[in-house]
């Protein structure tokens, strides 16, 4: 069982410079550093060389190196589901706003099959990675659909989603989620979004679909769309890495043994982070 903390400490005995994470795809390099075995012990696990995992540990990690994990801050996360980052951010002393869609409208469209939906704050807690009362000071629930952000959603020094906004319908819809949360953060705050991309192809991919596949011309052009609105985005690096577990597809139906790049379709997908600052006013 992982021990609770009242409040977490930054471990001072990690002697490895952590360095910057830039705009950049999964990759297997990535889960031999300190840095993400850091973070895999506050998720009290193991690293396991699957995409999820590292998209859950790039976000703690970008948002690290950018000051916004730390006491007082105040984060939003879209989509939530069950996913531990709030419970996590809440025991460094980040004051959370976890949304996610109408529980409804989410379990119309099948979400709670697989802990992809939350149906409230008792299921963002339920690995006991925050003191209960910590975490009840911390973290809010609030129903939100990203085609829809409410006005009132303002001034958050970060905010982030984990593989979400490819299941809004269309690229486009991504395209314009990825502009409008821009809004909810205060200037020079940091967003932190992950994404399916598609390796195989920079020609066809789904484009509508409950999942969308954004490719690397998708990823330039949003990236250009956010800098063209004086937005800062970190750098993009499309390499897909060069160690053995790089090269292999979990192919369907997917064992979910080395799970870093998988077949979709006819398509061979992996995730992608992105890394944006407001532009300061």
């Amino acid at each position: 069982m992982h021990e609770v903390k009242t409040m977490r400490r930054w471990n001072t005995s990690l002697t490895e410079d952590f360095g910057k994470r830039r705009s950049e795809l999964c990759k297997a390099k990535d889960y031999q550093a300190e840095w993400f075995k850091y973070w895999c012990n506050q998720l009290d696990e193991k690293p396991n060389l699957h995409r999820k995992q590292w998209e859950f540990v790039f976000v703690m990690q970008a948002l690290r190196e950018r000051g916004c994990i730390a006491e007082g801050k105040r984060g939003l996360v879209f989509a939530v589901g069950t996913e531990p980052l709030p419970a996590i951010f809440a025991s460094f002393g980040c004051s959370i706003l976890a949304t996610d869609i109408l529980p409804e409208k989410g379990i119309e469209m099948g979400w709670d099959n697989a802990d992809q939906l939350c149906l409230g704050l008792e299921s963002l807690n339920t690995r006991q990675l925050c003191d209960e009362d910590e975490f009840k000071n911390h973290v809010q629930y609030r129903p939100v659909d990203m085609n829809a952000i409410p006005d009132d959603l303002r001034d958050f020094d970060f905010n982030w989603s984990s593989c979400s906004f490819e299941h809004l319908g269309t690229l486009d819809l991504g395209f314009q989620f990825l502009k409008n949360q821009m809004k909810t953060l205060k200037p020079g705050g940091w967003a932190v979004h992950t994404t399916e991309y598609n390796i195989s192809s920079n020609d066809e991919t789904q484009e509508n679909n409950n999942t969308v596949i954004y490719r690397q011309r998708d990823i330039e052009y949003i990236v250009n769309e956010l800098r063209n609105e004086g937005h800062f985005v970190e750098e993009l690096d499309f390499s897909a890495g060069g160690l053995p577990e790089d090269f292999m597809v979990d192919t369907e139906p997917h064992e979910q043994k080395v799970h870093l790049k998988l077949q979709v379709d006819k398509y061979v997908v992996t995730s992608i982070g992105l890394i944006i600052q407001k532009k300061q006013e």
